[in-house]
């Protein structure tokens, strides 16, 4: 056999494998992979080059940046911005918002990072608002393909036609040019998905969804009985309790008061000094009248927002989280004695309750503080501590936690700490992008670099936030893209439609090339894609005295229009497992959305830029 025909056959099995949807998609690239090397096409080199190509570096630096941006609350904070200006009833204003952020977001920094970025964001969006997340991803991803041509660095392709054009004599397209035909295909693109994408997508979640903490704080407090009674009170300059000992203050004589602990004024943290200082806050629990009467009395200041019966706010915040622990049988804290108020022995952490099945239980007679109780297998604990304490010290075989609090955290914890270097680090990465100065994948590295040296995650955390389905895929299946060019089948397959269009007009030339771009375009990547049919319509358009301009921007559109299968594209894997999809799923929105595609750049193109 040739090798065009073992490509012919490898491709044909892959495609097989994959609509038959049976084995693991990355085994299937592999597999596909190592048939290039096993038949001879490729060397071993050259079969398992795709691992260390740029791109697939690239797109794991992103993974990393957009952990980041979800770690440090940044996509929780985005996400309420979209849920708070869609509203949680409308559809068509969330797909509106949804699918115009990634298309701006997209022109400004490619398909890949775009989708990385707001990938968690509509995660968070569709579990908040309990929406199937099949039917929000594959729209932000369409959309964000026709938003890679609103600028010049919304794709490589871009980049690749406009070099062309230069190249040819013709000029190259200016950096806002491409939103004459880019914004069209973002309207029509809303449109169908807005009008038609309801039935045409299926209703499922991915295997892994998230739940909701959105509302995650209010529920421990509302069920541990907190909801009203908690104050947190900051200790005046004037105040007697300034320099005395935490464990000097006691309010037993104070009707309905109770000290569930002394934190920190600059950590949020239990007191670990040996005396109170101006600043430092009491956590008290009792009725409204008396912690009035405490606060006069010993000089206390309410802290802003919090003179309400609600310590919802005090117990769970951007500094301070909460944490439900079950004690699991076996356990080394059975029989042990703690009660409210109590600080752990790491002494970061505060006991704010105890239940034994799912009720509060009554003080023990005898016990030397109120609520003081013994602890048996499957009690429940809420604690209280900074977000940084719950996450080292509840790694513990003697505890179970309920959730996770750096879940809790990413969905719950708008804008916490380290935001704001997030998001500087997210503008200098799109900078980067947008000039030029550095190689794409440079920028990538560089940004995911400052994002483990800024401490927003560690280099441990780095590794588990990439998508390592994804990057093995789009590193395996590269390795055709370069067997189709080398071997000539791709050319081969170009050259014979131009000679069966060639001679019926430079629209039939449009039609057919289209068709050609597409196709591949949905096997191969879009850049690959481009550089074979790029050279072929210059030559073509050549051959025909018409002008390159209308050809190379139609190429352009028909590269984007990788609707019809996962492999299409990186974006399009992405949200597969998120989203739960089938292979078989995306060719139902993805038909219609190319046939759009066909119209704008067959019929469309040509009348911005004539023959």
């Amino acid at each position: 056999m040739s090798p065009i025909a073992y490509i012919a056959a490898i491709v044909a099995g892959a495609v097989v494998l994959f609509v038959w949807n049976k084995l693991p998609v990355v085994l299937v690239a592999i597999m596909t992979a190592m048939a290039l090397w096993a038949s001879g096409v490729l060397t071993v080199e050259q079969a398992l080059a795709g691992f260390g190509d740029p791109a697939v570096i690239f797109i794991a630096s992103l993974f990393v940046i957009s952990a980041g941006l979800e770690v440090t609350g940044v996509t929780a904070w985005a996400g309420q911005l979209l849920i708070r200006g869609a509203g949680k009833e409308s559809r068509f204003r969330l797909l509106l918002l949804t699918m115009g952020l990634v298309a701006l977001l997209t022109a400004l920094i490619s398909v890949n990072g775009a989708v990385a970025a707001l990938l968690p964001v509509v995660v968070v969006i569709a579990v908040r608002l309990r929406r199937y997340s099949s039917q929000l991803l594959m729209p932000l991803v369409f959309a964000a393909h026709a938003g890679s041509k609103l600028a010049l660095t919304g794709s490589p392709v871009n980049v690749l036609v406009s070099d062309a054009g230069r190249d040819a004599g013709v000029g190259e397209f200016g950096f806002f040019e491409f939103g004459l035909v880019g914004v069209p295909l973002l309207a029509g693109t809303m449109a169908i998905i807005i009008l038609f994408g309801r039935p045409l997508l299926p209703e499922r979640n991915g295997a892994a969804m998230p739940a909701d903490f959105s509302r995650h704080a209010k529920t421990l407090v509302e069920q541990y009985g907190l909801e009203s009674g908690i104050h947190q009170m900051r200790v005046r300059a004037s105040s007697p309790y300034v320099g005395a000992a935490a464990s000097s203050i006691v309010l037993s004589g104070a009707a309905n008061l109770q000290l569930v602990a002394v934190q920190d004024a600059e950590t949020g943290a239990p007191l670990r000094r040996a005396t109170i200082a101006e600043g430092d806050y009491l956590l008290v629990r009792g009725d409204n009248e008396a912690v009035a009467a405490l606060a006069a009395d010993m000089h206390l200041a309410f802290r802003e927002k919090t003179e309400s019966s609600s310590g919802e706010d005090m117990l769970f915040n951007r500094r301070s989280g909460l944490a439900e622990v079950v004690i699991p049988p076996r356990s080394g804290l059975i029989g042990r004695s703690v009660f409210p108020g109590m600080v752990t022995e790491s002494g970061d952490l505060i006991v704010l309750a105890v239940q034994r099945g799912g009720n509060e239980i009554d003080s023990e007679a005898g016990g030397k503080r109120s609520g003081t109780t013994t602890l048996l297998a499957g009690d429940t604990m809420l604690l209280q501590g900074t977000w940084k304490a719950l996450d080292m010290h509840l790694d513990d075989p003697d505890v179970l936690v309920v959730s996770s609090p750096e879940l809790v955290r990413r969905q719950a914890v708008p804008m916490g700490p380290g935001a704001w270097q997030a998001i500087a680090i997210l503008i200098a990465m799109v900078f980067l992008l947008a000039t030029g100065i550095v190689p794409p994948v440079v920028a990538g590295l560089l940004a995911a670099g400052a994002t483990i040296l800024a401490g927003i995650m560690t280099v441990e955390q780095s590794y588990r936030a990439i998508g390592w389905t994804t990057v093995i895929l789009v590193g395996a299946m590269m390795p055709l893209s370069t067997a189709m060019v080398e071997t000539g089948a791709a050319k081969l397959m170009a050259e014979q439609l131009v000679d069966l269009v060639g001679d019926a007009g430079p629209i039939a030339l449009l039609a057919g090339l289209f068709l050609m771009t597409a196709v591949l375009g949905q096997l191969i990547s879009n850049t690959a894609t481009a550089l074979i049919i790029i050279p072929i319509g210059v030559a073509a358009a050549t051959t025909m005295g018409v002008s390159p301009h209308p050809v190379l921007m139609s190429t352009s559109v028909a590269a984007a229009a990788a609707f019809l299968t996962p492999i299409a594209t990186p974006t399009n894997l992405m949200v597969m497992g998120p989203g739960g999809y089938a292979f078989s799923d995306y060719w139902k929105l993805g038909l219609p959305l190319i046939i759009w595609f066909f119209v704008v750049s067959v019929f469309i193109v040509p009348l911005i830029w004539r023959f």
